[in-house]
């Protein structure tokens, strides 16, 4: 994939870091072949540093990554809360998370339709209230 500007997903870093992750082979291989921008939010940073607490190392290896910026950490503003308050209403019925829901908030204030993600939800998360994300990671 050329340069161009990606959602990551939570499930996707954390693949990435866990070798022992069922999807690590697959991330490792779409990333090779990735040379674009990618960017995060706090959010999912928080979750990545949950799911992988085991191994401090490992911890410290997705955070210095983050400081040499392979990843870019968005700050969400003040007008992305109330759009995720909209969000949390509006998929209700899934439910949906602050990880996800701060994602959709971001790909509408920077025009980012691509997502990689593991997660099945973003097929029904919408942009902008009916654009669906393109996802460009599929695992098997």
């Amino acid at each position: 994939m050329r340069d161009s500007v990606i959602l990551v997903d939570t499930g996707v870093l954390v693949a990435l870091y866990d070798q022992a992750d069922r999807y690590h082979d697959q991330v490792i291989e779409f990333l090779s072949h990735y040379a674009g921008r990618l960017i995060t939010t706090l959010g999912c940073v928080t979750e990545v540093m949950w799911l992988l607490a085991s191994d401090h190392r490992v911890q410290n290896e997705f955070l210095h990554h983050l400081s040499e910026q392979i990843y870019e950490c968005e700050s969400l503003q003040s007008h992305d809360f109330m759009r995720i308050a909209e969000l949390n209403s509006q998929y209700a019925d899934l439910p949906a998370d602050f990880s996800d829901l701060a994602l959709v908030a971001i790909s509408e204030r920077l025009s980012i339709a691509k997502i990689a993600t593991l997660d099945k939800d973003f097929d029904v998360y919408r942009r902008y209230r009916n654009e669906p994300f393109e996802r460009v990671f599929y695992p098997t």
